[in-house]
Order: structure tokens, then C-alpha cells, then sequence
């Protein structure tokens, strides 16, 4: 932790890894504190072997300056071998709550 905040690492990736998995994805929400609107995740898996002085820059997207996501998205969609976007409408969020709602995001994403 810095400042109170978890520090990303690979740890989890190499484990599965270790274990025979290939394709691993990395998973963010956003919406969570709106008080109306949808839920939306997104989910990239990355190379296993990917390299590139930007990779270190990724971060929860809520960090990043507006320009800065824009820059990283533009890298990790030329080199993931797979992404996606899932929404949960605010008609679910309000009538299964938001757990439950951003981990369907996560899934259809």
C-alpha cells in the first residue's frame, strides 16, 4: 500500500499462470458512485510477454488524467489479444444493488 492505496502488481498473474492458465484478463469498473446511469467494466488480456515503457503507466483508470487514458487505450487496443465493455443498466443497479450489479458489468464484459 501508498497512501492508503493498493500498489498493482503481477503477483496474481504469475501465480495463475503457474498453474497452466494462458489468458488472464485485468478488469475496471466505473459508475459505481453515480446516482444515476449505468455501470460499465471493461476487461483486456494482455500478451503474457508484453513490453513497453508505457505498460508501467497503467493504472486504475480513475488516476489518470483524461489525456493519459486516452494515450494508454490507444496502446493497449493495438496489442490486446482481447477486450470488451459490459453495462448494467441503473434499473438493475437500483433493484439487485450495485455488487451485484457492477460484477454482471465485469461478466458481460
Amino acid at each position: 500500500m501508498l497512501n492508503g492505496r493498493l500498489i498493482p502488481t503481477f503477483a496474481e498473474e504469475r501465480r495463475l499462470r503457474a498453474q497452466g492458465f494462458d489468458l488472464i484478463a485485468g478488469v475496471d469498473e466505473v459508475g459505481r458512485g453515480a446516482l444515476a446511469g449505468p455501470v460499465v467494466a471493461a476487461a483486456v488480456i494482455l500478451p503474457a510477454k508484453l513490453k513497453g515503457n508505457w505498460l508501467k503507466q497503467v493504472r486504475d483508470s480513475k488516476l489518470l488524467t483524461p489525456a493519459r487514458r486516452e494515450v494508454l487505450s490507444k496502446h493497449i487496443r493495438e496489442v490486446a489479444v482481447s477486450f470488451g465493455v459490459g453495462t448494467v443498466a441503473c434499473e438493475i443497479i437500483n433493484s439487485d444493488g450495485i455488487a451485484r450489479a457492477t460484477r454482471l458489468a465485469m461478466k458481460r464484459a
